[in-house]
């Protein structure tokens, strides 16, 4: 699905108005009755009360106007006025003109005001018409806005926002001050990326999307880069399997990763490759960790590779070794439980530097380009995929919080690589500028070891001949969808990262008929 971004959202409503001669009024009247039928469909009682918040922009006209229709329908309404009036748009007083005709005055919202209070906490229905896309300041916390958003969050009754919760930035999904927390968003034409990333995707509620007259060629001429990726694109990205196929034929990984403490993260690895389809699963760890690999992994084989004796972890002198099974194999999966020193830093940065293959970089193997950033940069020919959480990311960036589709992008786009950047609504951005959100998960992968099955199944996905974008954000989704019905059966608090690859089978079942060819 496209996320479009608010400049392609105005652009949009331009070219129906100014190109094909829609009158923008024609635009806010269908938007209005779209607020109305979703109100309407949500009312607990008939006629029931409606409290309606309207700024002076384009989105308090679609709120004006869904008023005219509730009256229509018998129900109590009070429409609230908040901001400056003076800079009203033409066709938000055009709408204030209209709903005079049937003798409701609008009234100045006053947060001290008993009264107001009193049917604000009566309303069955509160609609959220302050602002529409185009926010992009902080919204000043003596405001009257601000106000505003405080008693709408406080409302017992049932929030729909029109377009996007007000005080959400479209572009990113960040509040701004502060957000309406809506129960429900109607939006029109295309959904936003403030719908699905960051706090929007919380604040939007249940989001529908709603034609208002913007003619099919204009909305299908849009180019969005940003998008949601799901079952039908994680469909495509698991390859088929020939029916005559032998081990060989469905990819060879090799996993490099553990130390003394970390027996976990590289057997959940080489188990999620396993269970998602590859082939041959071979697993490098320390010497002294390599008896518990052996005892833990039945289908994937681990061996032991050289590791400083005082620390537990491998050392420069695996390097060659590392190499040489590398050279038998189709991708490399190089992070899980790997540990932190001077030695695990300088034995990554060797192998990106010197292998073509292509290369799942996770967990403390991201840790290991703090500082060394520009070999991602040697390697814009060759496939990279980091998969770091945002505490990992910070590491190897100047990234805080705010706009991490746009910080995503960036990073992908400068250094030639795929970043999965994980979190709620895990992003999956790739040099060419485009970004895919997903849309499964839950917080039962907020656990030590998920993403450690993460980095198997993208790994697996990529030796089976997935293309990198289709492994990594693929990936996601599978991961994602087997978490969900791990939570539905033993709830986010009781699931572990070993039930999320207990139930990929139940997603290959869901989303596939195992197709063979010959």
């Amino acid at each position: 699905m496209k996320l479009t971004t608010a400049a392609q959202m105005r652009e949009l409503d331009r070219q129906a108005i100014a190109l094909r001669g829609i009158p923008s009024i024609e635009l806010m009247e269908h938007a209005a009755r779209h607020v109305a039928e979703a109100a309407l469909d949500t009312l607990s009682a008939w006629p029931g009360r409606v409290a309606v918040f309207c700024g002076s922009g384009n989105n308090g006209g679609d709120g004006i106007g869904a008023a005219r229709r509730f009256i229509r329908h018998g129900v109590r309404v009070r429409v609230f006025l908040v901001g400056d009036m003076s800079k009203q748009t033409p066709d938000t007083r055009e709408e204030l003109r209209r709903l005079a005709r049937h003798n409701v005055t609008p009234e100045v919202f006053d947060g001290k005001n008993a009264d107001q209070a009193a049917f604000i906490k009566s309303a069955h229905i509160v609609i959220d018409a302050l602002f529409g896309v185009g926010l992009s300041r902080e919204i000043a916390p003596d405001s009257p806005y601000a106000a505003a958003i405080d008693c709408i969050n406080q409302s017992p009754g049932k929030v729909i926002s029109v377009d996007i919760p007000s005080g959400i930035e479209a572009d990113t999904g960040r509040i701004l001050g502060r957000a309406v927390r809506a129960d429900r968003t109607v939006t029109f034409t295309a959904a936003k990326i403030g719908h699905a990333v960051g706090k929007g995707a919380i604040y939007s509620g249940d989001v529908s999307i709603h034609d208002i007259g913007i003619p099919d060629d204009l909305k299908k001429s849009m180019i969005c880069s940003v998008q949601t990726a799901g079952a039908s694109f994680a469909r495509e990205a698991i390859p088929k399997r020939k029916t005559d196929g032998h081990k060989g034929d469905f990819g060879k990984i090799l996993i490099i990763g553990g130390s003394v403490g970390y027996t976990g993260a590289p057997y959940l690895a080489a188990s999620a490759a396993i269970h998602s389809g590859c082939g041959l699963v071979f697993l490098g760890v320390p010497e002294s960790i390599w008896p518990t690999e052996a005892a833990k992994c039945v289908s994937a084989m681990p061996f032991p590779l050289p590791e400083d004796v005082y620390s537990g972890k491998l050392n420069h002198k695996a390097l060659g070794l590392i190499l040489k099974r590398l050279g038998n194999c189709d991708a490399l999966a190089l992070g899980p439980g790997l540990g932190k020193s001077p030695e695990i830093t300088r034995l990554v940065c060797e192998i990106l530097k010197i292998t073509e293959k292509p290369v799942i970089l996770d967990a403390d193997g991201i840790n290991a380009l703090s500082g060394h950033i520009d070999i991602l940069n040697a390697r814009r020919d060759r496939v990279t995929i980091l998969t770091p959480h945002d505490g990992e990311f910070a590491r190897i960036t100047r990234f805080t919080d705010g706009d991490r589709v746009g910080a995503a992008r960036d990073f992908a786009m400068r250094h030639g690589c795929i970043l999965v950047l994980k979190g709620h609504r895990t992003l999956t951005a790739s040099p060419s500028g485009t970004v895919l959100v997903n849309t499964t998960g839950n917080s039962g992968l907020a656990k030590g070891g998920s993403g450690d099955v993460l980095t198997g199944i993208i790994s697996s996905l990529l030796a089976q001949g997935a293309t990198p974008v289709q492994a990594a954000a693929g990936g996601v989704w599978l991961h994602g969808r087997a978490g969900d019905l791990a939570a539905d059966t033993m709830t986010p608090y009781a699931m572990t990262p070993e039930d999320i690859i207990y139930h990929l089978p139940r997603v290959f079942m869901e989303i596939h008929d195992i197709n063979y060819i010959i």
